[in-house]
């Protein structure tokens, strides 16, 4: 197993969960790019994604029962997207565990929002296969519990809610940009920059642009907040 005993110790403290099969976290922790290995991430992040938009849902119906389901839809989306993700995940100080290559490693790819991303949801898919629904929706729960309740009403699109922050204080819509594009092309990887004027910039990668624009701007509303 790529994960030594003592980091999985750290790591089932910190996320406030014991493996009963450690293969599982150490298959959540390994991207795609470590070679020859027997395993990696990426069916745990397709099995995590569905058990987080199922449990946020439940989530929600419960929070807001006099909501429409429209309202609920646009809170789904804002809590199940990347930048919420990253934000959980760097709570946890998840990236710092995250096996790479070598060449992965020194592109700054545990830095990288989407595989910081990926690997919360393939740690949640994780715990879902080693004990069950109501384990993963306890973790999940916890770990979402202070941006179910973020927002009083249901949020917006963050590109909208972005382009009204800068014109009610007079500033310049912001400006994206394609920084590259990676990945095959059945599964691309789009890099996206927003840039708000005395604000400075946020990246966000994602399977498209539009998504990518999204998250860029879900993170620059993140970073911006309070801010007068």
């Amino acid at each position: 197993m790529g994960l030594s005993p003592e980091k999985a110790d750290v790591v089932e403290a910190r996320i406030g969960y014991a493996f009963a099969n450690r293969e599982l976290l150490d298959m959540a922790l390994t991207h795609a790019s470590v070679p020859k290995n027997k395993y990696n991430n990426e069916r745990l992040e397709f099995l995590g994604d569905r058990v987080l938009g199922l449990v946020v849902a439940q989530l929600l119906y419960e929070t807001y029962p006099k909501e429409k389901e429209g309202d609920l839809a646009k809170r789904l989306t804002g809590l199940v997207q990347q930048a919420a993700l990253v934000s959980v995940a760097n709570d946890l100080q998840l990236g710092t565990f995250v096996r790479l290559s070598a060449g992965e490693e020194k592109a700054g790819g545990v830095k990288k929002d989407a595989i910081i991303a990926d690997a919360l949801e393939a740690l949640i898919g994780a715990i879902y296969l080693d004990r069950g629904f109501a384990h993963a929706k306890t973790f999940i729960t916890t770990r979402w519990e202070a941006l179910l309740h973020a927002h009083t009403a249901p949020p917006e699109d963050p590109k909208t809610r972005l382009q009204e922050w800068a014109q009610q204080r007079g500033l310049p819509l912001p400006e994206y940009r394609l920084l590259g594009r990676a990945g095959s092309d059945h599964k691309p990887v789009f890099e996206i920059e927003v840039h708000v004027q005395g604000q400075g910039a946020a990246v966000a990668t994602a399977a498209s642009k539009r998504a990518a624009e999204k998250d860029a701007a879900g993170k620059m509303l993140l970073k911006i907040e309070g801010a007068p």
